[in-house]
């Protein structure tokens, strides 16, 4: 069975709820009937209702089983716009922008999601990434104890059986500090135990292992660690590590023999997105390895970006997604 099917059988037992707010496009409405038919989750789409019903009955989808929200009219709309003034008030907003504001389908979706009326969001179909992260950055933040929000990779090796990888950071943060670090290794250890559900071997990648070398880059990897090691995080990591350190258990045993990892790391964090980037597309390109993503994580609630470019499946797998990172 492939993973996406595997995922999408563990987000029917979530029981959760879609907000998609990007309901005129029709990549999103088909994905918002199939994500029923399929009995994923409930759904919800946020527009006017008779451009909704018209723009369905065009492309011919049935809404069936399928809520549809107009913000400009929603009875919660004043609530969301007070509760959004009291965030921001601070930073100068007013309580009439805060009512302007509540009314874009993106921000009223955040807020259904940080009010609990929704287990999470998908956008990014028609908004750009930066609106779309900067409504959940907005309004419902970052996840506590952290400060930085990120993305990662799962990365499905076309050899059946074979255990997935998580990459990270590969597409938010370019040149993370060495607590960015550290909020990056406990977001994607977070992301692995709720999506893959597994436990998490987390190696802090660089071109060194254990001391071989030593430069200011190596230098914030050992940091991070350092961090992790004074939150007494939960899961098991190790660093500074190369990758054949991490991932090959006869390399380990040469390089780093008293690493808990033991060469058998399954999530590895990448020293900046440079590294990061062009990592998961050598292993995707020259090495078969399918990539689902990114995922957007560190939000205080799941909100995951699409590209302007994705496909209806795109939609519909990365709802799968948020169900799964919506589970506590």
């Amino acid at each position: 069975m492939h993973i996406l099917e595997t995922l999408k059988n563990r987000a029917r037992q979530v029981g959760g709820t879609i907000v998609l707010p990007e309901a005129l496009d029709e990549r999103v409405i088909r994905a918002a009937a199939n994500i029923v038919k399929e009995k994923l989750a409930k759904v919800v789409l946020l527009s006017n209702k008779d451009q909704v019903s018209a723009k369905a009955a065009e492309v011919g989808v049935s809404l069936d089983g399928i809520e549809i929200i107009d913000p400009a009219g929603h009875e919660k709309l004043q609530d969301f716009a007070d509760i959004f003034y009291e965030k921001r008030k601070e930073k100068g907003l007013s309580k009439e922008a805060a009512l302007a504001t509540m009314q874009n389908p993106l921000y009223f979706g955040a807020m259904m999601v940080h009010e609990g009326l929704v287990s999470g969001m998908v956008a990014g179909a028609a908004n750009t990434t930066g609106d779309v992260l900067r409504s959940a950055l907005q309004v419902v933040g970052v996840m506590p104890g952290l400060k930085t929000v990120s993305s990662s990779f799962i990365m499905v090796s076309p050899k059946e059986g074979e255990e997935s990888l998580l990459f990270s950071d590969c597409a938010v943060v370019p040149n993370p500090t060495d607590e960015q670090l550290a909020d990056i290794a406990s977001s994607t250890a977070f992301t692995r135990k709720n999506i893959l559900g597994d436990e998490p071997k987390v190696a802090l990648l660089s071109f060194s292992t254990k001391g071989s070398a030593e430069h200011e880059l190596v230098e914030k990897v050992r940091s991070a660690m350092n961090i992790l090691k004074a939150r007494n995080v939960d899961f098991a990591y190790d660093g500074e590590l190369q990758l054949d350190a991490a991932i090959v258990e006869s390399v380990a045993k040469s390089k780093a023999p008293n690493s808990p990892l033991q060469g058998r790391a399954n999530t590895l964090i990448f020293p900046d997105l440079q590294s990061g980037n062009i990592g998961y597309k050598l292993v995707q390109r020259l090495a078969g390895y399918e990539a689902i993503g990114p995922i957007i994580q560190g939000l205080a609630a799941p909100i995951c970006d699409l590209s302007r470019g994705c496909s209806t499946e795109d939609v519909v797998n990365t709802s799968v997604l948020v169900l799964l990172m919506s589970q506590k």
